[in-house]
């Protein structure tokens, strides 16, 4: 075993069990245990799965991209001390500084990327397990020769096998159409939520000062070049492969639209759009601020001793 496949075989266990506890789940109650159906539904559930335990870690990234944009005032004020310096001194100490900012507020910028990149071993174990499972070989956890054999015939919509790609449908002969055009369908389905998913948060939920800063072109052309590498490798994956990443797209979509509506960037359009709305229902943080601020303080009257009581009396009674 190389050193690949001993870093995903403890992924590939947990795949496996994930997949046969739902293909189990579903068998039980009475669906067909050979039915693409039913192991969608178990993809499915992977992916509920996967999503919920990378909550914590979503929720990580949202306060790290909080933190990058409390610094960007910092950050420009590097990048225009260092600007039009191009002497290798000067660009040394514009990374150095530049780092010990991110280090003293407790954030990167490829924080963002983190959730991606803890999923994508379980694309490859997934990948991986379909890959295997077509040639009817076991797995190497609970997805036993029965359970590989019926996972890799499983049809999608009933004619799609679960480990057919785009790629070995055209290198057949005669090339299966259908298997063809279902995945063709899956890439693009894929590839526009990905994009739609990413637009959102550049639209609606970054501030004009972000807009403005050198992340935010950068981030824009990744927002183009990342949906077109998905779109080419999607025509190489296995249909059960895609199923996942669609059905985690779609879950990520979701998650986003909750965020932007609930929880904004401060500054950016989603957050006056919530503004908007917690003040025609009379609820906006803003109207309560300028209410305490307009509203003179309550002077606290301060309990006096019996001795100053006493004069205070005698004062009065005089006058």
């Amino acid at each position: 075993m190389d050193i690949f496949g001993l870093i995903l075989w403890p992924i590939k266990w947990l795949v496996e069990l994930v997949l046969v506890a739902f293909h189990g789940l579903f068998t039980y109650i009475g669906m067909d245990t050979n039915a693409g159906a039913t192991w969608v539904l178990a993809i499915v559930g992977l992916v509920i799965v996967v999503r919920a335990a990378l909550i914590p870690v979503f929720v990580r990234q949202i306060r790290s991209q909080r933190k990058m944009l409390e610094i960007a005032p910092e950050l420009k004020k590097i990048q225009d001390k260092y600007k039009g310096k191009r002497d290798q001194y000067s660009r040394e100490n514009m990374s150095r500084e530049t780092m010990a900012l991110y280090s003293k507020h407790g954030t990167n910028p490829l924080s963002s990327c983190l959730p991606l990149l803890l999923q994508m071993p379980i694309f490859f174990a997934l990948f991986s397990v379909l890959n295997e499972a077509q040639k009817g070989n076991t797995g190497v956890g609970p997805l036993n020769a029965q359970l590989a054999t019926s996972f890799a015939n499983a049809n999608l919509f009933g004619v799609a096998p679960l480990h057919a790609s785009f790629q070995s449908a055209m290198a057949e002969n005669p090339a299966n159409v259908t298997v063809m055009v279902i995945a063709a369908t899956l890439v693009v389905i894929m590839t526009a939520s990905q994009f739609i998913t990413q637009l959102q948060i550049m639209s609606k939920n970054m501030s004009e000062e972000t807009k403005a800063s050198p992340q935010f072109r950068q981030q824009r052309i990744l927002l183009y070049i990342l949906p077109l590498v998905f779109a080419v490798s999607g025509f190489a994956f296995p249909l059960g492969v895609m199923t996942y990443w669609l059905v985690s797209n779609i879950w990520t979509m979701g998650q986003q639209f909750v965020v932007i509506r609930n929880m904004p960037t401060p500054g950016s359009q989603a957050a006056k759009a919530r503004e908007e709305r917690l003040a025609r229902r009379g609820k906006s943080p803003i109207t309560a601020e300028t209410t305490s601020a307009i509203e003179p303080p309550v002077q606290r009257q301060q309990p006096l001793s019996k001795a100053r009581a006493k004069k205070q009396t005698g004062k009065k009674g005089n006058k």
